[in-house]
């Protein structure tokens, strides 16, 4: 593979900042992503998970973390709704949690380019649940600058045990999270996606893969974030999703898995 040298981007050897994603793209059947969207977000036209893997600076120090997307639509605009974001830097758990409803929860992630090999794998809970092994190959166009909606739920249970009815202290709202990218670099990856089942992180099971992935490294250029609250979810109907593996509020039912 030859990197074209204007391309590259250029940045103090080792600064974290010039990590790339890696994005992982592929098709599932659509009924699956139906299983796991609450009442009032719906799929999208194509039925595609997005996971991403990634290392970036958060509160100035590095955090590796894994994100699991699919596409869906909330009141007929698309965009992407979040099951989870596995991090392993526990400070940007909980206020991400409280503050807008971001679905971060403790994850084990290594993540690494060594010239042309790209490796990744991501643990929770004693599963290593994903995993991928590709050779970094050719150098990808720079796409368009383009915007991107993602969907998170910001919601608290009423307190107290035993509620006999659905008991919110704040129901479940849509959050929008409006983000604008531009393109420094971008290269294609050859290589081989493992899911491995997890009670945990059921991406295996809840969200197999129906065709080849599409894979990429990716280094964003970041131009905006806009995040705020933008409609209410039906309480009622939302119950069965408000419980959690992790934090990643996936699949919808209570009770949640048991440790192996």
């Amino acid at each position: 593979m030859t990197e074209s040298a204007p391309n590259v981007p250029m940045m103090p050897p080792g600064d974290i900042l010039n990590w790339p994603m890696l994005k992982i793209i592929y098709r599932t059947d659509p009924q699956n992503i139906e299983a796991l969207l609450p009442p009032g977000i719906e799929r999208g036209s194509e039925s595609h998970v997005h996971l991403t893997v990634y290392n970036f600076p958060v509160h100035e120090e590095p955090e590796y973390g894994v994100v699991v997307a699919v596409e869906a639509d909330y009141k007929g605009e698309p965009g992407l709704y979040t099951l989870g974001y596995g991090i392993d830097q526990e400070a940007a758990i909980y206020v991400s949690q409280e503050m807008n409803g971001q679905p971060k929860y403790e994850c084990d992630t290594t993540f690494y380019r060594m010239l042309n090999k790209v490796y990744a794998r991501c643990s929770h809970a004693g599963y290593t649940f994903l995993e991928y092994e590709g050779q970094a190959t050719d150098v990808v166009e720079n796409v368009p600058d383009h915007v991107e909606d993602e969907w998170w739920i910001k919601v608290s249970r009423g307190a107290g045990m035993g509620h006999a009815q659905p008991t919110y202290d704040f129901p479940p709202h849509v959050v929008r999270v409006h983000s604008s990218y531009g393109t420094a670099y971008k290269l294609k990856v050859d290589g081989t996606l493992k899911l491995t089942e997890s009670p945990w992180d059921p991406v295996a099971q809840c969200l197999p893969v129906a065709e080849t992935p599409d894979v990429h490294l990716w280094w964003p250029e970041f131009k905006g974030r806009d995040i705020s609250l933008v409609g209410k979810l039906d309480a009622d109907a939302f119950w069965p999703h408000a419980d959690t593996i992790g934090g990643s509020r996936w699949p919808g039912e209570n009770g949640g898995p048991k440790r192996g």
